[in-house]
């Protein structure tokens, strides 16, 4: 798990941009293309398992550029979503996402970790749903939820709300 606060400050990590609706738009037909890329690899646990996370990342990303919020940290993005997308997306979306980047990762870096085809066949489902659901949420996503979303993110990063570091104790 990261920490939104150290998303904030870190180079290509959570930052405030312009709200985006052609680039939205952008990574939405990059999930529908993904979707449609799925069926052709279904005989590949390796492919079937990023294809699948990366539906649901194009998904998350296309909202949150919507949203005028940049990010190419992948944890930071879905943390994101954790702490601040939630009047959008319920626990299960975030489970589902959080599954379906663990099993790219075991796939694709640790040849050696057995990932659960169960899980891959459950993700590889739910995330053509959560690709529509958030179709959705985009279409009627209003000015007023994006500046509340943006507004929560920079309360964060008012100096009063990132924690510091604790004072070493001093020596004697």
């Amino acid at each position: 798990m990261v920490l939104i606060s150290w998303c904030l400050k870190t180079k290509n990590g959570l930052e405030l941009v312009e709200p985006n609706n052609n680039m939205s738009q952008s990574y939405l037909q990059m999930a529908e293309e993904s979707i449609r890329v799925l069926q052709n690899i279904k005989d590949s646990q390796i492919w079937t398992a990023t294809t699948t996370y990366y539906i649901f990342y194009y998904s998350l990303y296309a909202f949150m550029l919507r949203a005028g919020i940049k990010c190419e940290i992948h944890s930071c993005s879905i943390e994101f979503m954790k702490q601040f997308l939630t009047e959008h997306y319920t626990n299960e979306d975030i489970s589902m996402i959080q599954k379906a980047f663990q099993a790219r990762i075991d796939l694709q870096y640790y040849a050696d970790r057995p990932v659960d085809q169960a899980m891959i066949n459950e993700t590889k489902k739910y995330c053509k749903e959560f690709y529509i659901k958030t179709k959705l949420a985009i279409s009627t996503l209003s000015e007023d939820s994006i500046h509340t979303i943006r507004e929560e993110l920079v309360q964060i990063t008012t100096p009063e709300n990132i924690p510091q570091k604790p004072e070493e104790p001093k020596r004697h």
